[in-house]
């Protein structure tokens, strides 16, 4: 066995006798300091191993999610009609989808914003209307022609007032009167209005009667509108309780129409809505839009390629007037890729601050043509989209999300008005990586702090002891 002195020997730290030590107060107040200060640098390092520490690399982009990106938005048009609202995508690669309905809904909304009423559908309408050959002959005027003079005295005077609003410019319009007058005139034939007096067929003139399509917020011609005696109702808003047509513009059909209008009259006489209830197909009726402004949201998904979102005024037998047309729009929310909980953004910004803070960068943001700028105007947003990547330390990933710049223009167009966002995704990713302190470094660093400060303390502490011992010796008069 080793024996205890041989033990002793390998001893660091051999002891002093207690007698032989000697306690000073400049010592003591090394001592305090040198405490103090192990304490509050050990807490600085305690802090900086809890706290995190993030690298930023960039690198080519390795997706997860496919090559589809998700985009989703609510969008406010004050001045576009959900009746002719369209939201359309298209890329590089020659996609080409106009028209979503299936992840998209739409609610009619007064100028301030306010909504008017419930969701706005647009159902579903035949590719190609139906419309009588030309024909040679003059047309017979058969329909009533209304004006903003006589028009609510029409209106309120025949059970069914069916009016078609038009221009004259207008191709499809055109197409329409010969049948729109022919069918006036058999209805009037068969239902006489001084007679009978169930039914009227009207027009409407929309470059003469301007204010007046306005405020039945006719926006594409022609639109046909069915009213229902006492149903045209205003309330602050100014809405309108009515129908729109968007059957075969042909003369049987309509015929055909005014016939199941009137057939109505005695089974529904209390009501002032007009459901039909046919099983046939030649005409089609929804209400029509309650105020000129639509509040669009939902989501589409798009190739990761350079593209473009177009929201406009579309449809396949309606003429639109560019220089009436009003593209303003308020941003509610546009966003790429899967949405982010608070929950999970709140760990993100814990992380990284600053990570969050541009993926919704166009909300709340207003862009309003306030005729300033003239008409026929086309605004445009130019959005350059970055995916940032952001990985903890244990290689978990915590988030994916879609960062964007956004720069808005307005352009003057030859075509209708639209409100257009450029969609140029980067081939790059931000790859945001936790640096885990490791424990090891941890204690290192607080062995290092204890030692080095006992060590620097000591060495003051011995030349303050010698300098003052010196001091004492010169005051004492004694050589050395």
């Amino acid at each position: 066995m080793i024996s205890s002195s041989k033990l002793k020997s390998v001893d660091f730290y051999r002891k002093i006798p207690r007698d032989l030590t000697e306690a000073s107060l400049s010592g003591a107040g090394l001592s305090i300091v040198a405490a103090l200060s192990m304490i509050f640098l050990f807490g600085m390092e305690l802090s900086n191993y809890l706290s995190f520490s993030t690298t930023t690399s960039v690198i080519v982009d390795k997706s997860s999610d496919g090559e589809f990106l998700r985009i989703d938005f609510n969008i406010s048009f004050p001045a576009l009609s959900c009746e002719f609202a369209s939201v359309d995508v298209s890329d590089v690669l020659g996609t080409n989808r106009l028209n979503i309905t299936k992840t998209v809904r739409k609610f009619s909304i007064d100028t301030n914003l306010r909504p008017t009423g419930a969701e706005f559908h647009s159902g579903t309408t035949a590719n190609i209307i139906k419309h009588d050959e030309q024909v040679e002959e003059e047309s017979v005027e058969g329909s009533l022609t209304l004006t903003s003079r006589n028009f609510d005295k029409y209106s309120r005077l025949f059970p069914i007032t069916v009016v078609n609003f038009y221009a004259p410019w207008c191709y499809w319009s055109q197409r329409l009167k010969p049948s729109w007058e022919k069918a006036a005139k058999i209805i009037k034939e068969r239902y006489d209005p001084e007679i009978d007096g169930r039914i009227v067929l009207g027009k409407v003139d929309c470059t003469e009667e301007g204010d007046l399509c306005r405020s039945h917020h006719i926006q594409g011609y022609p639109s046909i509108r069915i009213f229902r005696k006492g149903s045209d109702i205003r309330d602050d808003h100014g809405d309108h309780d009515h129908e729109s047509y968007y059957g075969d513009r042909d003369t049987d059909s309509l015929v055909k129409t005014m016939e199941k209008l009137v057939a109505s009259l005695p089974a529904e006489s209390q009501k002032l809505g007009l459901e039909d209830k046919s099983n046939g197909t030649e005409y089609r009726k929804r209400p029509a839009p309650l105020s000129g402004g639509c509040r669009i949201e939902g989501y589409v998904r798009v190739k990761k390629v350079p593209g473009d979102l177009v929201i406009s005024a579309r449809s396949d037998a309606h003429s639109f007037d560019a220089s009436q047309m009003n593209m303003s729009h308020v941003v509610h929310h546009l966003s790429f890729g899967r949405k982010l909980s608070p929950r999970v953004l709140s760990d993100v910004k814990r992380l990284i601050p600053y990570v969050g803070s541009s993926h919704e960068r166009l909300n709340g943001r207003s862009f309003i043509n306030t005729r300033d700028l003239g008409a026929n105007v086309t605004m445009e947003h130019y959005l350059q989209i970055v995916k940032t990547e952001v990985i903890t330390g244990k290689d978990y990933k915590l988030v994916e999300e879609y960062e964007y710049t956004a720069h808005s223009s307005v352009a003057q167009s030859l075509h209708i008005p639209v409100a257009k966002f450029h969609l140029e995704l980067s081939p790059m990713q931000v790859l945001v990586t936790e640096n885990q302190k490791s424990f090891s470094h941890f204690i290192t660093n607080v062995c290092a702090i204890i030692g080095g400060i006992f060590t620097v303390a000591g060495i003051l502490d011995s030349i303050l002891h010698n300098t003052i011992r010196l001091m004492k010796k010169v005051e004492l008069g004694k050589n050395f």
